[in-house]
């Protein structure tokens, strides 16, 4: 990007929830489940597309000018962006390309294809040089997954509304990937006065390269095969230089969950609170649950955890909601 980084202003994402009028579900506030401590969630799992992703999706697709319209997109996802793009590109009239990993899970993958683009696998470490390959011999235009102003941007809007929801809040909760989502909420919940709103992401202790980065000062890349541990495939990607700037400067703080503590929080969300949640989507949830992120007793309108999809294996979902002794 030569120079400074330019971050993503709250204004780009007061225009962004301006294009996504219409095109994407303004999610609810719900309450969380009853046996866990007092805070809301905002499930994004009820997009068209089961997870956030739409939001930065759609606003990249309508920013688009008539030229790359016409030459059409391509991204690398594990399924939920690729999701959301391709359910972007399609009512918007782009031809969508999607490069998946071996390892994705067929639900999204299949989900995907039935959008329309067309699904390109390779091993997990060849995502980003198989769509830039693509890029270049296609003349397609790249959308990353989270490494892209516009797609931030798109993110953001969940903690707009999340702000407007709930003008009570003090804390919101978010997952941590390749780290759009944490980055947009984070960007919009600078501007909250007099009081502050903190921001805090979750990771897996699997996959934890954004804890490792911004306690290290500088960005730290984890392989696939140490991310491919846990089960929230979602984020098994880690932060770019683009959005550990975000990060590093707006987040305030990262914790991390053990693969029990997910496992309990997808149970907990599809018992207590009626919403199917992946892995990935539960991790906010967990953070909470587990007190990792303390909540205020009497006071959930304080304490927002964004469930940031639903896009589960059925096999690996029905195991982790099946009750102690069946």
């Amino acid at each position: 990007m030569g120079g400074a980084t330019r971050l993503v202003s709250a204004d780009d994402v007061r225009a962004a929830a301006t294009r996504l009028e219409g095109r994407v579900v303004r999610t609810p506030l719900t309450a969380g489940p009853p046996d866990a401590p007092p805070f809301l969630v905002k499930p994004e799992s009820l997009q068209p597309t089961g997870a956030f992703k739409l939001r930065g999706a759609t606003n990249a697709v309508a920013l688009l000018n008539p030229t790359q319209r016409a030459s059409g997109v391509v991204t690398h996802s594990s399924g939920n962006h690729g999701l959301a793009l391709a359910h972007a590109a399609r009512a918007q009239g782009v031809v969508c390309t999607v490069v998946v990993p071996e390892d994705a899970p067929k639900v999204k993958v299949d989900r995907i294809r039935a959008c329309g683009a067309r699904v390109v696998t390779v091993p997990p470490g060849r995502r980003l040089a198989a769509a830039r390959e693509l890029e270049a011999e296609e003349r397609l235009v790249l959308v990353p997954p989270f490494d892209d102003p516009r797609v931030i941007a798109g993110q953001g809007t969940v903690g707009l509304e999340i702000l407007e929801q709930s003008p009570e809040v003090t804390t919101v909760v978010v997952p941590v990937g390749g780290g759009g989502l944490a980055s947009g909420v984070a960007t919009v919940a600078m501007t909250v006065r007099p009081r502050p709103v903190r921001v805090v992401g979750v990771e897996p202790e699997l996959a934890a390269d954004a804890a490792e980065s911004l306690a290290a000062g500088h960005r730290v890349e984890w392989s696939a095969e140490r991310t491919g541990r846990t089960m929230a495939d979602g984020v098994r990607t880690c932060l770019s230089e683009l959005t550990f700037a975000h990060l590093s400067a707006r987040l305030d703080e990262v914790v991390t969950v053990d693969e029990e503590e997910i496992a309990r929080a997808v149970s907990a969300l599809a018992h207590g609170a009626r919403l199917v949640a992946e892995p990935s989507g539960a991790l906010a949830a967990a953070a909470v649950m587990a007190g990792k992120v303390a909540a205020v007793p009497g006071r959930p309108e304080e304490t927002v955890a964004v469930v940031s999809g639903g896009n589960v294996d059925p096999d690996l979902f029905a195991r982790l909601v099946r009750p102690a002794g069946f």
